[in-house]
């Protein structure tokens, strides 16, 4: 390999093992820069979420795509599949009065096949700003061309996700329809 610039028939060469450094420094630049992207964008869309609008958060999905939630007697409970079951857990969130935050994302694989993992804590305060409820989730999703396809949410504590349905329902907060 030459490198340009240096004069006429005076380029210096580049090692093969030197251009592969190059390479593998280049190819882990670029994903450092995905992962900073993707985490501003979550960041960005779960802000708008706590602000009452899911329409951002909801763009990330693929139409067919399926969200998996810890089994239980509560509104979240089970698989959701499809745009339509996702935006009613979504706006389940809202009507229950829950603040997220993205506290950290790993990714792993190429963009057509991409895991993501989504350390993402939320916390839901009464109408005298009491809390009565927080939890701790690790959400491992898989995307494909920046669209999740199967996400799957695992909580520190599942049995808060049962107390805060119950005072929801003393509350009279119904779960979307």
């Amino acid at each position: 390999m030459r490198r340009a610039g240096i004069g006429p028939g005076r380029g210096a060469r580049v090692s093969p093992a030197a251009a592969a450094m190059l390479g593998a420094g280049g190819a882990v630049a670029c994903r450092e820069l995905l992962r900073r992207a993707a985490l501003a964008k979550l960041r960005r869309d779960v802000r708008a979420l706590n602000d009452g609008d899911h329409r951002p958060l909801l763009a990330g999905y693929a139409p067919t795509a399926t969200l998996r939630f810890n089994d239980g007697e509560h509104r979240w409970a089970g698989e959701h599949v499809g745009r339509d079951a996702i935006e009613r857990f979504l706006r389940n969130f809202i009507a229950a009065g829950l603040q997220g935050e993205v506290r950290e994302l790993a990714l792993a694989g190429p963009p057509w096949r991409m895991t993501l993992l989504v350390r993402f804590d939320d916390r839901a305060l009464d109408a005298a700003g009491v809390e009565i409820y927080r939890n701790r989730t690790v959400l491992l999703a898989r995307a494909r061309w920046g669209r999740i396809v199967l996400q799957e949410d695992f909580y520190e504590d599942t049995g808060r996700i049962i107390e805060l349905e119950r005072r929801l329902s003393e509350r009279g907060v119904a779960a979307a329809r």
